[in-house]
């Protein structure tokens, strides 16, 4: 198989300043390779650094990356680029940004990477990108069950308009936190962010597996709040919150798998995000990442990151009781080890 594309979803709710960004990483020279498909050319700032137009969807900028209108379902796009830069029409791509409408659920996009055999062949999940309005964050996470969804899935958030009057930036930091205290939060200097610090997140790249989820671990395992419980209104209102398991023996790995699945159907609407390093007695650890629905192929590493070889699995979930998941995979985990003879046997 060639080398697969990665793919980079910028997402944030409606006025949160995804247009502003994009403009801005257009120009960026890092970006020379890229495709980027949008809801709306028309939305974007390209007059000033507008190359040539190829046709009535596609434009190329001046900093050499082609710009497309997503006119039909996102799989038919994916598909028509390949086709349009095999017979020449478009310059070839490394690279492919998308940014989704406000209201939408990076989730199935990320599913759809991996469920289309055609897809898959071509393209990886690079990273999700969350702009965060910081004026308006405090109300949106009340209300708008798409921005908690949004922000839960990112790997890079940004926070904007955070130089605007009124603007309470610790709450909106600790807002975003209490979701996902795993992300990256950068904050936007007017729009404006390198694009190195939102591309080549790695998520499916193999070389990082382990030092992402060891940086969930330590987010996870270095925040003070009580996870289990709300505490604050936002909280309440929300039901998300993170939590990490541990496990000093090796985990059956087709008993996880199938404890995993049940757990999928039965919850996955409120199983946010889920990382782990796991011991299944291998010489190194079998990585696992998912979002909601979506289990990407689990893969072994050589070695472990660092000397605890624990079983260790980070969850972002909603509604759901830390003891309730925990207990649930012990029990799966007993099933799976052959039962102790009684001591009386033993001591015959």
């Amino acid at each position: 198989m060639s080398e697969r594309i990665p793919l980079t979803l910028i997402t944030g709710f409606l006025g949160s300043g995804k247009t502003t960004l994009l403009g801005h990483l257009l120009r960026d020279p890092l970006l020379s390779d890229a495709v980027v498909l949008v809801n709306e050319l028309g939305e974007v700032p390209l007059d000033h650094h507008l190359l040539r137009q190829i046709d009535e969807k596609t434009v190329i900028l001046d900093s050499g990356c082609v710009c497309c209108t997503i006119r039909t379902d996102l799989v038919d796009e994916l598909r028509d680029l390949q086709v349009r830069q095999y017979r020449g029409e478009i310059p070839a791509f490394r690279r492919v940004i998308v940014e989704t409408t406000g209201l939408a659920d990076p989730v199935p996009v990320l599913g759809t990477l991996l469920q289309d055999p055609l897809l898959a062949a071509h393209y990886m999940a690079d990273g999700v990108v969350t702009t965060v309005d910081a004026i308006n964050a405090p109300l949106q996470a009340r209300r708008q069950p798409e921005w908690v969804k949004q922000v839960v899935v990112a790997d890079r958030i940004v926070l904007t308009k955070t130089d605007l009057a009124g603007v309470d930036q610790p709450l909106v930091e600790a807002l975003v936190r209490d979701r996902n205290p795993v992300a990256e939060l950068l904050v936007a200097d007017h729009g404006a962010i390198s694009a190195a610090a939102l591309i080549g997140l790695g998520v499916l790249a193999e070389d990082r597996r382990a030092e992402q989820v060891q940086a969930w671990l330590t987010a996870v395992e270095a925040d003070p709040h009580d996870h289990d419980h709300a505490h604050d209104e936002h909280d309440h209102h929300a039901g998300v919150h993170a939590f990490a398991l541990r496990f000093e023996e090796p985990l059956d790995w087709t008993m996880f798998g199938l404890w995993l699945a049940m757990l999928l159907q039965s919850h996955g609407e409120d199983i946010l995000r889920v990382k782990g390093l796991l011991d299944t007695g291998a010489e190194g650890p079998l990585v696992l990442h998912g979002v909601q629905h979506v289990i990407h192929p689990p893969t072994h590493l050589a070695a472990w990151p660092d000397d605890d070889h624990a079983s260790r699995i980070v969850l972002i979930v909603r509604n759901i009781a830390r003891a309730d998941v925990e207990q649930s995979l012990r029990t799966f985990d007993r099933l799976a080890k052959p039962a102790q003879p009684p001591k009386s046997e033993i001591l015959a």
